[in-house]
Formats: C-alpha cells, sequence, structure tokens
C-alpha cells in the first residue's frame, strides 16, 4: 500500500537509512550500558549500578520509539547484532575496563548518539518531517544531559 504522508519515497528512505544509525547505535549503547551495570566494580559501585540500570533501561525504551519510527515511514527497521555492528558508531567493549573508564566510554557513546542524530537534522527539517524532528530532539536532550551526567562523576 503507498505511504502519502507529505514525504517522498526516497526522503522517507534517506530518513529511514539515518535513523537506523540512530538505532543501531541505541542498542549498541543499551548493550554496553547493560554490561557494566553487571560487571561494575569498586566504590562506587552501588552508585554507578544503580545510574547504569535507569540508562540501560531508558535506552531499551528507546529503540523501541526509533525502531516504531522508521516502521511509521514505511521502511523495515534493522533487528540484528550484525546490522548493529555495521551500522553503528559505537564500539563494543569486549573486555571489562575499570569502572572510570565505563563511565568514559559511556560518556563518549551518549555524546556519538547525539552526534549520529545531530547529522539527520538536515534532512528532516528540509522535507518538513517533524515527527521525526521531535524524535531527534528529544532523543539528543536525553543524551546530552546523561553525558552530562557522568563527566560530572570524573571531575576532579
Amino acid at each position: 500500500m503507498d505511504i502519502n504522508i507529505g514525504i517522498s519515497q526516497n526522503d522517507r528512505v534517506a530518513i529511514a537509512e539515518g535513523l537506523s544509525h540512530l538505532l543501531a547505535d541505541t542498542y549498541t549503547l543499551y548493550l554496553k550500558t547493560h554490561n557494566f551495570h553487571w560487571n561494575v566494580t569498586g566504590p562506587m559501585f552501588n552508585t554507578l549500578h544503580l545510574m547504569f540500570e535507569a540508562q540501560y533501561n531508558e535506552l531499551a525504551l528507546a529503540v523501541d520509539l526509533i525502531a516504531e519510527r522508521i516502521r511509521a515511514l514505511g521502511m523495515p527497521a534493522p533487528g540484528t547484532y550484525s546490522a548493529y555492528a555495521r551500522l553503528s558508531s559505537i564500539k563494543e567493549e569486549e573486555d571489562v575496563p575499570k569502572a572510570e573508564m565505563m563511565i568514559q566510554q559511556l560518556v563518549e557513546g551518549q555524546e556519538a548518539v547525539v552526534r549520529t542524530a545531530r547529522h539527520l537534522f538536515p534532512l528532516v527539517d528540509k522535507v518538513g518531517d517533524e515527527p521525526t524532528a521531535d524524535l531527534l530532539t528529544q532523543r539528543m536532550q536525553v543524551h546530552e544531559k546523561t553525558a552530562w551526567m557522568l563527566r560530572s562523576l570524573l571531575a576532579s
């Protein structure tokens, strides 16, 4: 069935591709955050364990919103580890780093998601895709705030 929402097929494809990168970054950050939640140790254990849990729970909800926007644009949402590995700008962590390195990596991951969202904005603005712009704005606000909170833990 044709989709007639005022955005051309080519633009919907391009937006969905950008959102697929955002989805991959978000899912990869979710997985990394969950991993760190399980494996954090040290004097900040309780604080970080709880903080990471709140963060991965928020990310779990976000992946659904992003995937649903891709589907609303009429495209399939990527949903495999191989697709996420190909699409994500966030590197997986194979080891169990010290708590401070975990925090640093999560700051970098949060900032990477912001950059991915920001990169998509010009196209979304050009074609008047307000629902995607709203989603991107909300995601950027969450990730910028989370990065700030994580950076605050590293301040001396």
